[in-house]
């Protein structure tokens, strides 16, 4: 079995040094790379090398144009061919931008001859406050990816820090490395890659379970709970102000306008997604508790309401420096109120919700 370490990063020199570090420090390593230049033409580049040069060299064309769809076809057949000579100790695969690391760590690990040791992700600490609470676009920084890939860059980076177990950061750089510890407060950070190779760090099938909050941190996490439904007319006027100046923000929502559609609240940076997670428990018969999230479970067995069971709004926002005193304002003040009913009410959730309930 040989074990592999992923790099993900947003900063393609910063990652590409990291790398190079790793290598050099492996003398019976492989390293993985892509030159994914020339993808919006259906090609991509592959190239396995060790320290002494170039092992192996494809040139892989897709109909589709996709990084992690590139990777998957041909990655896991690399890497068995690489544990199979039984001659290297570790591969080192250095994941363009735009790779969903957390989808290939996943077909990686269902391969009996090989497993993920380490998820490193790099960071530039002159840039990442500012790419994380931003609103800009992966296809504005002109990251090669998908046409169709609408992710904001803040999305990108907080979805590689947290799914990675370790990040390297340029600097030490104080602000820099307490808010990716607040979004993920299990990562290892160091400023050297050094020591990381040949460290099982990895726990398989680790993520972020949807519609669940951020553990708070005073002063970079704000958690924030009502068991009244949010006024929805209030609370979709205010996105833009709650998620001003945040880098993540998780969450469940209870509109009153859709009583039985329990939903999501995923925020990166200045972007605000809101889905439909399914139904609350309280509308469901027990045997199917099981297809609902282990966290949500948890909670509604503390907290469950004699008359609307696990129906509640909470959610974590996470930031460089969040006005905590505006945000509890802000968020309360979007309640419904007792004496308010909710048939007149407009539902401007309503178009952007699959399977939507509103009233």
């Amino acid at each position: 079995m040989i074990p592999v370490t992923l790099l993900t990063g947003l900063d393609d020199g910063f990652r590409g040094a990291v790398a190079g570090n790793l290598l050099a420090a492996a003398p019976r390593g492989v390293l993985v790379e892509y030159d994914v230049s020339a993808l919006s033409t259906g090609s991509v580049v592959r190239i396995a090398r060790t320290a002494t040069g170039v092992i192996d060299r494809e040139v892989i064309t897709m109909d589709h144009p996709c990084v992690s769809c590139a990777m998957r076809g041909s990655l896991l057949q690399l890497l068995a061919s690489i544990a199979a000579v039984e001659r290297y100790d570790v591969a080192i695969v250095n994941v363009p931008t735009a790779g969903d690391t957390h989808a290939i760590a996943t077909e990686i690990d269902r391969d009996t001859d090989l497993r993920v040791d380490a998820v490193i992700t790099t960071v530039d600490t002159t840039t990442a406050t500012a790419d994380l609470t931003g609103e800009e676009l992966v296809r504005e920084r002109a990251i090669p990816t998908a046409a169709e890939d609408g992710r904001a860059i803040a999305e990108i980076v907080v979805r590689q820090l947290e799914y990675a177990d370790a990040a390297v950061l340029t600097t030490d750089e104080e602000n820099t490395r307490a808010l990716i510890q607040a979004i993920n407060p299990r990562l290892l950070v160091k400023t050297s890659p050094a020591g990381l190779l040949g460290v099982r760090l990895h726990v398989p099938g680790a993520a972020v379970e949807p519609g669940s909050i951020a553990a708070p941190l005073e002063g970079r996490t704000f958690v924030w709970q009502s068991a009244r439904p949010f006024h929805p007319e209030r609370l979709y006027d205010a996105l833009e102000d709650l998620v001003a100046g945040t880098a993540r923000g998780r969450g469940t929502l209870w509109i009153a306008t859709q009583h039985r559609n329990r939903l999501s609240w995923d925020s990166f940076g200045t972007n605000v997604s809101i889905g439909v997670l399914g139904p609350w428990l309280a509308d469901l018969p027990a045997d199917r508790w099981a297809g609902v999230g282990q966290q949500h479970q948890a909670r509604s067995a503390l907290e469950w309401h004699p008359e609307y069971g696990d129906r509640a709004s909470y959610l974590s926002l996470t930031g460089a420096d969040l006005d905590v005193r505006e945000l509890q304002e802000r968020l309360d003040g979007c309640v419904l109120r007792a004496d308010e009913a909710v048939h007149p009410l407009t539902d401007p959730f309503a178009p952007y919700l699959e399977g939507s309930t509103a009233a």
